[in-house]
């Protein structure tokens, strides 16, 4: 069985988040990148599923500029097995960034397409089914536990009363929860045995699609400073500051 799993390379979660001078979106220069989390748990389960014996082949695939190979080659010291890198310039919204996945899914045949619930950065939480709706598979949101079996997938979703379970037909596309597994650390053999992976890269022109922009950022703004707090002598005078700050 051949795994495809979708990695992006967005800003570190611990790295301090700049708004660009023209309000733009944000800077992205100079600053530190890394896989999304999500997207790492995808990769930690695909490998957790060959060391089963279950898959065979992981190809971990992102989108973007030259830069994002960063990232796949990270997927490859965590054990995948080749890369590609679909590589364009400019950043996609959820639909077309499915719409490239599609064509590469088309390419590989995988039968289990794994990746983030979503991404750190957007967190709009729609690549994932968007796929699933294109390529006409079955899908898995939100999984916190899966089970490959012969010709089906028995799979373990958060939702708002709890857990569910169920189980999808191969092929099937796979969103990961944070819950569904613990990533390993790339140790520094493996990070070396990365470099003589194959990664190839695949111009965006190359795949021949029309994709139209649907949505237009007017401006980005950070958030409001914290205002300094105070100190209080009773609950009459805290419910009187609530009430002349216009909180309550």
């Amino acid at each position: 069985m051949k795994a495809l799993v979708a990695v992006k390379q967005v800003i570190d979660a611990y790295a301090k988040i700049r708004v660009k001078s023209d309000h733009s979106g944000v800077e992205t220069d100079n600053i530190k990148m890394a896989i999304n989390p999500f997207d790492e748990i995808a990769i930690e389960e695909a490998v957790r599923q060959k060391e089963k014996g279950i898959i065979q082949e992981i190809i971990a695939v992102s989108i973007g500029k030259a830069g994002s190979q960063d990232v796949l080659r990270t997927a490859l010291a965590l054990g995948a097995d080749r890369a590609i890198l679909v590589e364009a310039e400019q950043r996609f919204e959820p639909i077309n960034i499915a719409k490239i996945l599609k064509v590469i899914v088309e390419r590989e045949e995988p039968k289990i397409v794994l990746l983030g619930k979503q991404s750190i950065d957007g967190d709009n939480n729609q690549t994932g089914q968007m796929l699933a709706a294109l390529l006409g598979w079955s899908q898995g949101t939100f999984v916190s536990a899966l089970e490959i079996l012969s010709d089906k997938a028995k799979v373990t979703r958060e939702i708002d009363g709890g857990l569910e379970t169920l189980f999808v037909k191969l092929p099937t596309v796979i969103t990961t929860d944070l819950r569904l597994n613990q990533p390993r650390y790339a140790t520094l053999p493996n990070i070396m045995k990365a470099k003589q992976k194959s990664l190839s890269v695949v111009p965006l022109t190359e795949l021949a699609l029309s994709l139209q922009q649907h949505i237009k950022i007017e401006k980005v703004t950070p958030p409001s400073e914290r205002q300094a707090g105070m100190t209080v002598n009773s609950v009459a005078e805290l419910v009187q500051k609530l009430k002349e700050e216009g909180v309550i």
